[in-house]
């Protein structure tokens, strides 16, 4: 018989997920990368450097900008967040260390509001699973809580969540403020009063983030959703006793950051129409699929295992509000020049969503999914510790020549604690899969906890021991210490072409002072970009400039800089 509600759980199936073990898990999955690294290339760099401005007081608050260079996105709150806390840096703590502080916490909030999120969703009456004849079945609150673990290990499980998860960037802010709002807007049934508040907060930031459109659509849907859900009265108890009133200040805060955004030039039509091109559509497709795996299988079987509830004249909300979110989300994606960070926000929901999956999967599926992951994960961490060994000790020799080639001149560094940390990741993971595989109590949440602990222990690992290797090839510091090399003590120095990547680069790590060149400036150094044949830009004055030197990345030949001296 196919049920209406496809969710068919005994309470044994319940089983929580220690607490602390999660938070541990969730710790050792968000400070690797905010801890002991540079601020790569390009927006990560490119973003500490308008916190930089706005902390020295050279750039207007309101209006964010670097040597006069506007940021891509145009946001001003990840940048106010990054620059209070570069004003309040000691003179002992790494400026970008301390910078990434708030984007931690931004991270760790998207992780709670998942958990949040599917809790408050997993409560909602047509959530719940099938009443049993005799007793039995999964009880509201521990079902709740078993499928928030499960959404939670989704969200950690995405791939596309390692890195722009980690970067300091405006992208970070909006996901843990679109976060937020999914949380708000699945708990205003339960908790209408604090829900309130956190959905104005919530679109409020994400607005101020450099999404207003986002906000605006999330919010508009959350209300509807609100508004035709049938079900709340069924829990008398827990329901909104005003739910005009609710959603007329939802509807009044969107309006408000709507206002400000406008007022502030946020709101600016970046609407890009994708091509009608084979090119076009495998890269979105290739897109989509890698970087939301494994929570995009799991949220479309969701989507057909539950469509009857979907379909149905009665909203069901634990379906409607994430499916409208990932809808926003996709559509989004498609239209904008950034769809990797766009992606991006619709990874709470996707993951919630994917959590609606793991009651009806079937054994051989589970099955499926741990066996691919074990040796998907288990053979990402096996090329990580080889190459980390090839670079330590020359063996294998390929990898090593692979290391050399890709990165010259790169010297390698042992660390004890990074090596500590790695093993002791790679034990647990052995320990994991050992669980996995062994007889234990059933739980929903089961077949996430190889794919989140995969992808916790891979990111962990490169954060540890490929850390120095990737601040030499990502990061603009073996640049700015070469072009350093070949400059003598100056007062000032002239750009011309630096994108806000190099200009950042130059002033935080170099600790230069830069300007755009001038007519009549008179600094004896210009830094420019060369032309597309590596010449002199045309706007350089030969009987002024004399070409110094060309100075390359070396890791990557395209970052290159002209070094220029006043005659």
């Amino acid at each position: 018989m196919n049920h209406p509600n496809p969710a068919i759980i005994a309470q044994a199936a319940t089983r929580r997920l220690p607490r602390g073990a999660l938070v541990l898990f969730c710790l050792a999955y968000l400070l690797p990368g905010f801890i002991g690294r540079d601020a790569w290339k390009s927006a990560d760099i490119s973003a500490l450097g308008f916190m930089a401005e706005l902390a020295q007081g050279t750039a207007q608050w309101l209006h964010p900008s670097l040597l006069g260079m506007a940021p891509d996105n145009p946001s001003v709150l990840p940048y106010w967040l990054g620059a209070w806390l570069l004003q309040w840096c000691p003179g002992w703590i790494p400026a970008d260390l301390f910078a990434r502080l708030p984007f931690a916490l931004l991270l760790a909030l998207a992780l709670a509001a998942t958990w949040y999120g599917t809790y408050y969703l997993a409560r909602s009456p047509r959530a719940q699973p099938v009443a049993f004849a005799f007793g039995g079945e999964a009880l509201p609150k521990d079902y709740a809580r078993a499928m928030a673990d499960g959404g939670l290990l989704a969200l950690i499980a995405c791939l596309g969540l390692a890195q722009l998860g980690h970067e300091t960037t405006p992208a970070l802010a909006q996901l843990g403020f679109s976060g937020l709002l999914f949380y708000a807007l699945a708990a205003l049934h339960y908790r209408p009063r604090s829900s309130v508040v956190l959905a104005s907060i919530g679109v409020l930031a994400l607005s101020l983030s450099g999404a207003p459109t986002l906000a605006t659509l999330y919010l508009s849907g959350g209300v509807l959703i609100h508004w035709l859900d049938a079900n709340a009265g069924a829990e008398v108890q827990e329901q909104d006793p005003h739910k005009g009133l609710t959603n007329a200040l939802l509807i009044g805060s969107a309006l408000l950051s709507a206002g400000l955004c406008i007022g502030l030039g946020l709101w600016r039509w970046k609407v890009e129409v994708p091509q009608a091109t084979w090119a076009e559509f495998s890269g979105a497709l290739q897109l989509l699929i890698w970087f939301t795996w494994p929570a995009w299988p799991l949220a479309f079987w969701t989507v057909w295992r539950w469509r009857r509830q979907l379909v149905s004249r009665h909203m069901s909300r634990h379906l409607a509000l994430p499916v409208w979110f990932g809808l926003v989300t996709l559509g989004s994606t498609l239209t904008t020049g950034s769809p990797d960070r766009t992606l991006l926000l619709g990874l709470p929901a996707m993951a919630a969503l994917a959590a609606f999956a793991l009651p009806t999967l079937k054994r051989q599926v589970a099955a499926l999914i741990d066996w691919f992951t074990l040796i998907f994960f288990s053979g990402c961490g096996f090329t990580i510790w080889v190459v980390w060994l090839a670079m330590q000790t020359g063996y294998p020799s390929q990898p090593a020549a692979n290391v050399e080639r890709l990165a010259p001149g790169f010297v390698p560094q042992f660390s004890a604690l990074a090596f500590a940390i790695a093993m002791a990741a790679t034990l647990v993971w052995a320990w994991l899969v050992k669980w996995r595989v062994g007889r234990h109590r059933a739980a929903i949440w089961k077949s996430l906890v190889l794919p989140a602990g995969g992808a916790a222990l891979c990111w962990l690992l490169l954060m540890t021991l490929w850390m120095p290797l990737l601040n030499y090839t990502q990061s603009y510091n073996a640049l700015v210490r070469h072009t350093l090399d070949r400059m003598e003590p100056a007062g000032c120095v002239e750009t011309l072409g630096l994108g806000p990547g190099k200009t950042a680069a130059f002033q935080v790590y170099g600790k230069l002072q830069l300007m755009p060149m001038q007519p009549r400036a008179t600094c004896p150094w210009l830094i420019a970009e060369p032309g597309g044949d590596m010449s002199a830009p045309h706007r350089v004055d030969n009987t002024q400039w004399s070409l110094l030197a060309q100075v390359r990345h070396p890791a990557d030949s395209s970052e290159t800089v002209l070094i220029f001296r006043r005659r």
